[in-house]
């Protein structure tokens, strides 16, 4: 049995890389193997290109780095296949749907920001931590990042649920973060508990 690809996904400052490092805690503590994955990952050619436009020392055309972004997840579909087939589970910090509402609340088109990363590994189930960008403006340390504008994630935040699909479970990401990771582990312990098939299905195909 192939382990289970899990995503956490939502807006800046939604709680997603602590919900997804408490849930990867709680899996290890109980002896299931998992690792942790993150993107953009911001190592390698591709990624320390991302991080240098992230920080503001690269100025790129926004189709040339939204198509990074796609070429960075790519690179790491066959990591991804071989962990799964291997019985490890994937617990990871963003992913294409991330890439497509960023680049499309830019302004490119929806379709055309899907179509780069149309056959990647599928997950199995996708968390997304919805909370409005208004809360979010409130939390520590918000506005560090690039994006982290008010104007910019009202429209990210619309474009999320442009993507929404039956593997998505939506969460009140308002609640306490004991609440919340309450709910993701029990949503967790059930698709660990299915015979999952080897064949991985692959995203925004037929297949």
């Amino acid at each position: 049995m192939r382990g289970a690809f899990i995503v956490f996904e939502g807006i800046d400052r939604c709680g997603k890389s602590t919900q997804a490092s408490l849930l990867a805690q709680n899996l290890r503590s109980r002896n299931i193997k998992i690792e942790e994955m993150k993107f953009p990952n911001r190592e390698g050619t591709i990624g320390r290109t991302i991080d240098d436009y992230l920080k503001n020392k690269l100025n790129l055309d926004d189709h040339v780095i939204h198509l990074l972004y796609s070429a960075d997840r790519w690179s790491s579909a066959s990591v991804i296949q071989e962990k799964l087939s291997a019985g490890i589970s994937l617990i990871v910090d963003r992913y294409a749907y991330s890439g497509v509402a960023y680049s499309s609340a830019k302004g490119l088109d929806f379709d055309w920001c899907k179509r780069p990363d149309v056959g990647l590994p599928k997950p199995d189930i996708v968390f997304y931590m919805d909370l409005s960008p208004a809360l979010a403006a409130d939390r520590k340390d918000y506005g560090e990042e690039k994006y982290e504008h008010l104007h910019f994630q009202k429209s990210v935040y619309e474009k999320f649920k442009e993507l929404e699909d039956p593997t998505w479970k939506i969460l009140d990401a308002s609640k306490t973060i004991e609440e919340i990771n309450k709910q993701i582990v029990a949503v967790s312990d059930r698709i660990l508990e299915y015979d999952l098939t080897v064949d991985m299905p692959k995203l925004w195909t037929d297949n």
